[in-house]
């Protein structure tokens, strides 16, 4: 009932509204305007943790590396050679951008970059994953070496924060606020929290990010052009209702986002193995794929995609079977008499309760009591990080390094020390990620991390659930955008706003 009132008041809103162009006097046709369910925090690299400052700081800065379709890293500013296992040495491309007020990128930009991540004082929440670092020498003006303390096999693609001009970071210029970097946008306003706005390098065109957290907003906006584009963070009746309208275009492509359910596993209940197995034969993952997110997702078997190098693309995923769940809960000791009650948290997010709410009823038909809490993302995150939970609902963004396992699962990485919030300690799983760091071989370090994937899913700290796709949403005159993977915003490079292209 509520879907269709909601879908009710955007068509009576939408026809109310009136010609866009003339609705406000805000509309610019000039400018591109996209929209932003998360407004970006900073606009500094070095301190970007949220998606959203991610997405936008890679328009804004060029990196020494990136990734291609299967994360493998890739030259992007500097190629690289290993001369030996403890010295790599970066290139500059001979064709390369200045930083946007002028002056060129050098490897002494680099150094300054890195060596600022590396100071204990400036706490960059990027330190840790860099810690490898003995030290950086700046060889020639294009050249700059990194020794490291120990071998690491895939040290490049840990080099990938945007590169910052060395005589700003000396001055304590605030990028947070008033970026310089060499990317292909470069900065032009902040004017307020919910409105940036950047210019295209190779031809002035303006993009402007508009915050609207509420995605019926979004979508009305988008109606009457006071936005023209966004991406993701849509309810899925939205999107289909949207994808049926002439004046404007709906695209998805796959993506490698990975929702999972996760466990603590030194709480009582969820310890039993038997308990976590139960609940992952318990979810119809497909059914709640089709009806509660439109299709648009893939079942998961693993944190990485089947496609990623060091994925698993022939693990089987556990299968929907209620029957082998009862089976599992009566071994564990329940019966109906008997039920567990597991508490499950989750972000107050529209979207993410809905599903939980579909996963607490899935649990109820095979005998597990679901208590469902719903809290603000800074409550939730908190609870999670912390250990306060049994079971909780989260997803990784754009992971393309493998050793995000050694960040999520191994015993040494239990919080504060990282993301082991599942609390795992289990010796094999350990040593099958400590020799896959310390492999020198890609083929062997694929193997060694196919291994853990499979062990994994049979002590099941997460249940897998999706990989979830990117969809885009244009007026219909935005042509130019093409989604990817990692639903970054890359697409703004090339998009163009083409008169006489809009349906009416």
């Amino acid at each position: 009932m509520k879907k269709w009132l909601l879908l009710i008041c955007l068509v009576f809103l939408s026809a109310c509204g009136g010609d866009p162009k003339g609705a406000s006097s805000e509309t610019i046709p000039e400018i591109i305007r996209f929209g932003l369910a998360a407004r970006p925090l900073t606009l500094d690299p070095r301190f970007d943790t949220d998606a959203t400052s991610m997405r936008v700081n890679r328009l804004l800065y060029d990196r020494l590396v990136d990734f291609d379709e299967t994360s493998q890293a890739i030259p992007a500013l500097a190629n690289w050679r290993r001369v030996t296992p403890l010295h790599y040495r970066f290139t500059l491309k001979p064709k390369r951008r200045r930083f946007h007020d002028g002056s060129p990128v050098t490897a002494f930009d680099v150094k300054a970059t890195y060596d600022s991540v590396l100071n204990v004082d400036l706490a960059s929440p990027h330190r840790s994953m860099l810690a490898v670092i003995e030290r950086i020498v700046v060889s020639e003006r294009d050249t700059v070496d990194f020794h490291l303390h120990v071998p690491d096999p895939l040290f490049p693609g840990r080099l990938t924060l945007g590169i910052l001009p060395a005589g700003s970071i000396a001055r304590n210029h605030p990028f947070n606020r008033n970026p310089m970097g060499s990317g292909p946008f470069a900065f032009l306003a902040w004017p307020e929290e919910g409105r940036l706005r950047l210019e295209r390098v190779e031809d002035d065109q303006i993009v402007e990010f508009v915050h609207v957290s509420e995605a019926t907003v979004r979508v009305l906006k988008l109606l009457r052009g006071e936005i023209d584009l966004m991406q993701n963070d849509m309810l899925p009746e939205l999107i289909d209702w949207l994808s049926k309208r002439e004046d404007i275009v709906v695209k998805m492509a796959p993506g490698i986002n990975f929702s999972y359910l996760g466990f603590h596993l030194r709480a009582p209940i969820t310890e039993n193995p038997n308990v976590r197995r139960a609940v992952a034969h318990a979810l119809d993952r497909k059914a709640i794929i089709l009806h509660a997110l439109g299709g648009a997702a893939r079942p998961a078997n693993g944190l990485l995609t089947p496609n990623h190098w060091a994925g698993h693309p022939s693990l089987q995923s556990i299968a929907f079977d209620p029957i082998k769940a009862k089976a599992l809960l009566a071994k564990a000791g329940y019966t109906e008499d008997r039920r567990p009650v597991l508490t499950y948290k989750t972000s107050n997010n529209p979207l993410r309760v809905r599903l939980a709410t579909i996963i607490q009823d899935q649990l109820r038909h095979v005998g597990i009591d679901v208590d469902l809490r719903a809290y603000d993302w800074g409550t939730f995150f908190g609870d999670i990080k912390a250990g306060r939970f049994r079971m909780y609902s989260l997803t990784w963004v754009s992971i393309r390094m493998p050793d995000i396992f050694k960040y999520a699962f191994h015993s040494a990485s239990i919080p504060p020390a990282g993301a082991n919030r599942s609390r795992l300690i289990d010796a094999f799983a350990d040593r099958i990620m400590d020799e896959a760091e310390a492999a020198s071989n890609p083929t062997r370090q694929a193997a060694l991390y196919r291994k853990l994937q499979e062990h994994l899913l049979a002590v099941l700290p997460y249940v897998p659930l999706w990989y979830e796709d990117n969809v885009l949403m244009t007026r219909g005159d935005i042509t130019g955008y093409e989604l990817t993977p990692d639903g970054n915003y890359d697409g703004l490079i090339t998009v163009r706003r083409t008169p006489g292209e809009e349906n009416t």
